[in-house]
């Protein structure tokens, strides 16, 4: 039986059937027994949730620690470009050979047909962070919260819920109050959990409720802390201290929101870090595909001479609000000639491309529609372009992939100035994209395992 990790991994997903089960079935806790209950043995921990924003907080929760001398784990979802993305033992990406052996492992001990795709990953991520040492642990929910598989930590040191939004309805329920109860599950009684601001009052409400419910400490922005932003970047306000720090390394308003909440959450740690270690974590934190411009690679080179190309992997409504406001203030800067917006979408079926589109349609001058490679739930670039003329951008036109999309941009009559083209809807699509642009090094030119 072949063992490299992306076999075994692929064996648990064909076995069970499916990747996401929200039901943290027997099978699961069974196998976390079986290997001594690794979620047990972890560096503090730092378990976040959300819609919006969630890995960005984690990038920045850990660029800040190791920024003040921490040896931080890291575990996110999904991958954009290498699986090895998602476990990371005190700020290195793990190793093919202990992937696999780790994977071979939670195999060898899973009940057959018991343990999901996500289940097998979250435990061997647990069985990697308790062999190695660090000083904290990060981890990122995959879906909801309640029933997510990180959801078996006894005691965190905090809990963090970063924006709420509609999304993946169909696991987590169709209204605001029931996505935040879902992702509220992640609280415990007595841990302090950090939530960012939540535009829908709903969402507010049932995070409260359970909070109290549960004797949670529940601390929120605009209550318990600010963020406003100046000229070289941003001021950060709670009841202890005032900090005046730099404009994040992640472009858009929305990115100090959440590096806000890193901040705020990073409250919970018993001694205070030192005050140069959010500006040097704020400076150099990397998260890809969220706003990340595209430079001297394979893909920006078929673009128009002097074209900015720029990648984003959101895909539902707060992310369509985000990119707006970093649209408007792309405007802003460009003065009397703005650039002309060119967007490339790549969307699944599972998400709503109006509701995605809406917040900047006004602005966008083309639109080409390609298809997400490699994934069955991919919309088709013609159905994606019905999608985006049923809300009045009845030039969007469909396209076989990225590089051709790119490509008939380059053909488009020469502007006033060169256009800004993003490439946006999927984070599946975006992972692709950094594979092509780069295929040497997508993601870390030091770190990245082949």
């Amino acid at each position: 039986m072949s063992n490299t990790s992306e076999q075994i991994i692929e064996r648990f997903r064909t076995s069970y059937g499916k990747d996401i089960d929200l039901s943290l079935r027997p099978a699961y806790h069974d196998l976390l027994e079986k290997l001594g209950n690794p979620q047990n043995k972890l560096p503090p921990v730092f378990h976040v949730a959300g819609t919006n924003g969630k890995g960005s907080t984690c990038a920045f929760l850990r660029a800040i620690l190791e920024a003040a001398g921490y040896k931080v784990h890291l575990y996110t979802s999904p991958h954009l470009v290498t699986i090895y993305e998602r476990i990371r033992i005190a700020g290195k990406l793990i190793e093919e050979e202990e992937l696999a052996a780790l994977l071979a492992k939670a195999e060898s001990l899973a009940i057959p047909h018991g343990v999901s795709y996500f289940e097998a990953w979250t435990a061997a991520a647990f069985d990697a962070f308790a062999k190695h040492p660090a000083d904290f642990t990060i981890l990122e929910t995959g879906l909801g919260g309640r029933l997510d598989a990180t959801n078996v930590i006894d005691k965190p040191l905090a809990s963090i819920i970063a924006r709420l939004s509609y999304d993946h309805r169909e696991y987590l329920g169709e209204t605001i109050e029931k996505i935040a109860r879902e992702k509220a599950g992640i609280m415990r009684e007595g841990v302090p959990c950090f939530t960012s601001y939540q535009p829908e009052p709903g969402a507010l409400r049932a995070l409260r409720d359970a909070a109290a419910n549960i004797h949670a400490p529940l601390l929120t922005e605009r209550e318990n802390w600010i963020a406003e932003e100046t000229p070289s970047g941003f001021r950060f306000t709670d009841s202890t201290r005032t900090l005046d720090l730099p404009h994040p390394a992640l472009l858009g308003r929305h990115q100090i929101q959440n590096a806000a909440l890193a901040i705020a959450a990073l409250s919970a740690l018993p001694q205070p870090l030192p005050e140069e270690a959010y500006a040097k974590g704020l400076q150099t934190v990397e998260w890809p595909a969220r706003l990340q411009r595209l430079q001297g690679g394979r893909l920006d080179a078929l673009a128009p001479r002097g074209a900015e190309v720029w990648l984003d992997g959101g895909h539902n409504d707060s992310a369509g609000e985000a990119l707006a406001g970093q649209i408007e203030r792309w405007k802003e800067e460009d003065g009397a000639t703005p650039r002309p917006l060119h967007i490339v979408l790549g969307m699944l079926t599972t998400k709503a491309p109006s509701e995605f589109l809406s917040p900047f349609a006004k602005n966008i001058s083309r639109l080409q529609t390609v298809p997400v490679p490699n994934e069955p739930l991919s919309f088709s670039a013609e159905a994606l372009a019905r999608e985006a003329q049923s809300i009045g951008l009845t030039f969007a036109q469909a396209s076989p992939n990225v590089r051709e999309a790119l490509k008939t941009l380059s053909q488009e009559p020469a502007a006033t100035r060169p256009p800004r083209i993003l490439i946006c809807g999927s984070l599946y699509l975006a992972g692709t994209v950094l594979a092509d642009q780069n295929p040497e090094s997508p993601i870390e030119p030091s770190e990245k395992k082949s």
